[in-house]
């Protein structure tokens, strides 16, 4: 049973220049699609991983399913209920308490004016689940300690913090709801490397005594295979492979996903030239026509540019390629 569904999640951002300029300048409003048909599921417990450059719609397919952005099309549901429509009747603060995020920057996500018995406790006030003061301070403490900090850093500003200490204090946060669903948005990318397994073993000790389910946003590969059970692999704001990690790591079936693989740098192969990542993303205000990595792909012929590959399932693989649906790869 999947606890978490996306169907077709789109989001599309107005970036046109002000009305008074287009209309002097003679311009057309310029539609920026960051999401562009998404779907997915993930079961109870397990994590999905999406990866891909920037600027693929990662955050914002994370902005939508913790309800920050309204979709533009499609929806999501959390345990068989439309989320959206949900956050908008008073009962989507319970939904709230349920789904939590985890943000990119634990410089930024954490208010430097507050101490972090009030920065952690802040939820638990918000949703009412502890007005007494000395339980607060009790439970805020169990919070730290379970994020491997201690109750006594409660009255410490973030400033006194490393990156890495920041980011446990989020994650604390984001647990103080005891929510079911968390969101982590790239939250290793601003730690050093040995501060990343710290953080993303406390992630992985929490999901297996809390039952957590994670959706895991990263463009790092070592990361991902390091955390997930499901990875997919996003393109200019869609879905091109989603597959198990032991398959997509062991047999990566979408030129994309074979060039991102490609770039890292692996221990045995220290004589091999390596295959950099070939081409640059294209501006997501003008995309390609037809399938949008056509212009990078060393298989692509005239359908391609033509026509939009639909994710299909193939070899138990989820997939948006019309080469490898012909099997020309």
């Amino acid at each position: 049973m999947s606890l978490v569904k996306a169907i077709d999640l789109a989001k599309t951002f107005d970036v046109s220049a002000p009305w008074l300029n287009r209309v002097i300048e003679r311009k057309p409003r310029q539609l920026l699609n960051a999401v562009d048909g998404v779907s997915f599921e993930i079961e109870k417990g397990k994590t999905l991983a999406l990866v891909g450059e920037s600027g693929c719609g990662k955050s914002t397919v994370a902005r939508l399913l913790v309800g920050l952005y309204e979709p533009t099309r499609g929806g999501f549901t959390f345990d068989g209920q439309d989320a959206h429509a949900a956050f908008k009747t008073p009962e989507g603060r319970k939904l709230r308490r349920r789904i939590q995020m985890i943000f990119q920057d634990p410089y930024a996500s954490l208010n430097p004016r507050w101490i972090v018995e009030d920065i952690v406790g802040e939820p638990l006030k918000e949703h009412g689940l502890i007005t007494d003061a000395a339980q607060l301070k009790a439970r805020v403490g169990e919070l730290l300690k379970s994020v491997g900090l201690s109750p006594l850093d409660g009255p410490k500003y973030p400033h006194q913090f490393s990156g890495g200490q920041r980011q446990r204090i989020s994650i604390a946060r984001a647990l103080a709801t005891q929510p079911e669903f968390l969101v982590c948005d790239e939250p290793t990318s601003a730690l050093d490397v040995s501060v990343q397994a710290q953080v993303l073993n406390i992630m992985k000790d929490l999901q297996r005594q809390q039952g957590l389910t994670y959706l895991f946003i990263s463009h790092n590969l070592a990361v991902v295979r390091h955390v997930s059970d499901q990875v997919g692999v996003m393109y200019l704001g869609r879905l091109v492979e989603l597959a198990n990690k032991q398959d997509l790591f062991a047999t990566p079936q979408h030129p994309y996903t074979k060039m991102l693989l490609d770039a890292i740098p692996k221990m045995h192969d220290t004589g091999r030239a390596r295959t950099p990542v070939q081409g640059e993303v294209p501006n997501p205000l003008n995309p390609p026509t037809g399938c949008t990595f056509h212009p990078r792909c060393p298989h692509a012929n005239a359908r391609c540019k033509a026509e939009r590959p639909q994710l299909l399932e193939f070899r138990g693989v989820k997939i948006a390629c019309h080469a490898v649906q012909e099997k020309r790869i």
